[in-house]
């Protein structure tokens, strides 16, 4: 293969598939992390955007601040996710001049911890200000170096960082508003093996990153006591995610790409229904608009044309439902289930985001340490939907063809300490 064509094909797919997802460690549908609190796990998150128990409700919606209690409070958690994915290969085969097929990648997944926290407080009576720091997407998975699937992807690695300043107004006792600016940085680590001779081959390490800006919104309707009606709206966030290409032992093929995404909008509709003084009632839908990625188009520095990966994502719907009991004034039970579409489709899934609808089972529970302390812990168990790929990005003579089913779970493991002052 010319020199070129590998730097073109190790930019191009290796960027690409940082930013087309790859992203097998995230829990909603493709690379968003639904995990911003341990307060909405026990209940699968549903009613999230209705909730109010805690400052989390900064990230759920905004407008929920007006039903904290008054002064100050302050929410720290954490969510640790154990992934698991595995593929069974069924014909793949390797590129041309490599005669070693490789095996299928041990587990890919791994165990990762998600922190968050969050802080409200008033400011007048009819006002809140608060401020919450959290991880809206991110991935972490990695294949054995030598499996089949090596020229497709090996190591993917991206994280997140969203800090996300919040105001809420009372109107009164019916409605309240709220209104916060998400400021969000991206970085990314993929790795993969290129083709650089008859069965020689080396590894190709894409790094990238960014900052961007976007919004969030909601509101609070209460129309009777035990009723509680919140929608909220987060924001698209634009990246231009600049980066970097080393291709081991090749230091001439070393350079520049970047690549423009724009990541998903979100819009909730959430009910809580208090049905007497032990049960309350959750339920939601949350739409994401993942159609904004047909396609990625990366840019490189070595004078090619830009490279084009088609992703076709479609718009996705996640519904749950969920109940929390009241037990006594110390213990609360938390349960609930919810169905989550993937916007992945068969024909364009790829190694780096092996994604599948996937179903939530969940409980947990909330002690009131004191009057002012509350301890959340929750548990959920996810299970996703066998997912076939026959992919080549794009190329079966550089990259080989990967054919064969991935089987998924993931377990999540959430705690979280409120206070207030």
């Amino acid at each position: 293969m010319a020199r070129t064509g590998i730097r073109k094909t190790a930019l191009s797919l290796a960027v690409a598939g940082a930013f087309a997802g790859g992203v097998s460690q995230a829990h909603a549908s493709a690379f968003a992390l639904i995990e911003q609190s341990a307060s909405g796990l026990g209940n699968s998150y549903a009613g999230a955007a209705a909730a109010a128990d805690d400052a989390s409700i900064i990230f759920s919606n905004p407008a929920g601040m007006s039903l904290l209690p008054g002064g100050m409070q302050v929410s720290a958690g954490l969510a640790l996710i154990n992934l698991s994915v595995k593929f069974s290969d069924s014909g793949s085969t390797a590129p041309l001049g490599i005669g070693t097929l490789g095996g299928n990648g041990g587990n890919a997944g791994d165990l990762s911890a998600v922190p968050n926290v969050y802080f409200a407080m008033d400011v007048a009576p009819s006002w809140k200000v608060g401020v919450g720091v959290s991880a809206p997407f991110g991935l972490k998975t990695e294949y054995d170096p030598t499996w089949v699937g090596r020229f497709q992807a090996i190591k993917s690695d991206i994280t997140t960082l969203n800090i996300n300043p919040s105001v809420s107004y009372k109107l009164d006792d019916k409605m309240s508003f709220g209104f916060g600016l998400n400021y969000q940085h991206i970085d990314a680590e993929l790795t993969r093996a290129v083709v650089i001779g008859a069965n020689t081959e080396t590894i190709a390490t894409v790094k990238g990153k960014d900052d961007s800006w976007g919004f969030n919104a909601g509101a609070m309707f209460q129309p009777t006591p035990d009723t509680r009606l919140g929608v909220s709206y987060r924001s698209s966030i634009k990246y231009n995610v600049s980066g970097t290409v080393n291709v081991a032992a090749v230091p001439a093929l070393h350079g520049d790409a970047n690549v423009d995404i724009k990541m998903p909008d979100m819009f909730s509709i959430a009910l809580s229904q208090r049905l007497d003084s032990k049960w309350t009632l959750l339920g939601d839908a949350t739409r994401t608009g993942w159609s904004k990625i047909k396609e990625l188009r990366v840019v490189t520095s070595n004078g090619q044309p830009p490279d084009v990966t088609q992703e076709n994502f479609k718009n996705t719907w996640r519904v749950g439902v969920g109940a929390t009991y009241r037990y006594d004034d110390a213990w609360s039970i938390k349960m609930g289930f919810a169905y989550d579409k993937s916007p992945v489709n068969d024909t364009d899934r790829t190694a780096r985001l092996p994604d599948n609808n996937r179903l939530w089972l969940s409980f947990g529970g909330q002690y009131k340490l004191s009057k002012d302390g509350t301890l959340d812990l929750g548990y959920a168990h996810l299970f996703i939907k066998d997912a076939p790929i026959n992919q080549n990005g794009g190329n079966a003579n550089a990259n080989g063809q990967l054919v064969g089913t991935y089987k998924g779970s993931v377990d999540v493991f959430g705690a979280q300490f409120a206070y207030r002052f």
